[in-house]
């Protein structure tokens, strides 16, 4: 038995207009995933930071703690990445955005 498949079926029309919502939300969805990257990357690399600094034995380390300081940096990341960015997820964003399709 063979099978074929019709690649015109699989592809959308050529003609096929673009929806201008539809690539205003690619848009806002690319940006919300670049500066969520870029959080993330803060966040590595405050936890990378923070194993380069000698422990204190000033106050008591435990798993509380440990939670504790990723959830601030987390946080701290996040808020870099929305209001501040160090401009990761502008270049992201720009070097992205050239394969969608264009607005009308």
């Amino acid at each position: 038995m063979k099978t074929t498949l019709d690649p015109m079926i699989m592809l959308p029309p050529a003609s096929q207009d673009i929806d201008t919502s539809r690539a205003l939300r690619d848009r806002e969805s690319l940006e919300k995933s670049c500066r969520d990257f870029e959080a993330l990357f803060l966040q590595s690399l405050f936890q990378s930071m923070r194993k380069t600094v000698p422990e204190s034995k000033l106050f008591e380390e435990n798993t509380s703690t440990d939670i504790y300081r990723d959830m601030l940096d987390m946080e701290i990341a996040n808020k870099i990445a929305q209001q501040q960015s160090i401009g990761l997820a502008e270049q992201m964003y720009r070097q992205m955005e050239r394969h969608l399709p264009p607005l009308k």
